[in-house]
C-alpha cells in the first residue's frame, strides 16, 4: 500500500498513500485500500497517545463505518481525530480502573484538498 506518515500530533495523525499500489479496475483507489489507510490512521492516533501516556496493552478495532464522497484518482491523505475532544480523559480513567476502555475515532480522506471519504470507528484498549 506504500503508506507513509505525514504528521503525528496528539490531536491527529495524517497518513498518505499513492494511487498506484491501491488502484482498482476503474483507475481509482480501491475502497478497501482507502478504508485500510483510514483504520491505520485512526489506530495510530490512539496507539501513539497510549504510548505517550505509558499505558501498555493491546488496541483493537471493534466496529467501523466508511463512506465515500468522491472517487480518488491519485495520492490521498487520511487524517484521524477523536470524535469528541473530551473523551480521552474518560478513556484513560476507564482503562486504568477496569483494564479495558473504548474510544471513537474519526478519519477523513482527502484528495486534492477535498474531502473524499469519512471513517468512524470504535477502538478498544485492553490493559496489559
Amino acid at each position: 500500500m506504500q503508506v507513509s506518515v505525514r504528521e503525528v500530533k496528539p490531536e491527529h495523525v495524517t497518513l498518505c498513500a499513492p494511487l498506484e499500489p491501491n488502484i482498482n479496475h476503474r483507475d481509482t483507489v480501491f475502497g478497501g485500500s482507502a478504508a485500510a489507510v483510514a483504520v491505520l490512521a485512526a489506530w495510530s492516533l490512539v496507539h501513539t497517545r497510549l504510548v505517550d501516556a505509558a499505558l501498555p496493552g493491546r488496541l483493537v478495532i471493534q466496529r467501523n463505518t466508511m463512506s465515500f464522497a468522491a472517487p480518488i484518482t491519485g495520492a490521498f491523505t487520511a487524517r484521524s481525530s477523536f470524535a469528541d475532544d473530551g473523551q480521552w480523559q474518560a478513556f484513560v480513567r476507564m482503562l486504568s480502573r477496569r483494564g479495558k476502555a473504548r474510544i471513537t475515532v474519526w478519519c477523513d480522506l482527502f484528495f486534492r484538498g477535498e474531502e473524499a471519504g469519512h471513517f468512524e470507528g470504535d477502538f478498544v484498549a485492553l490493559g496489559a
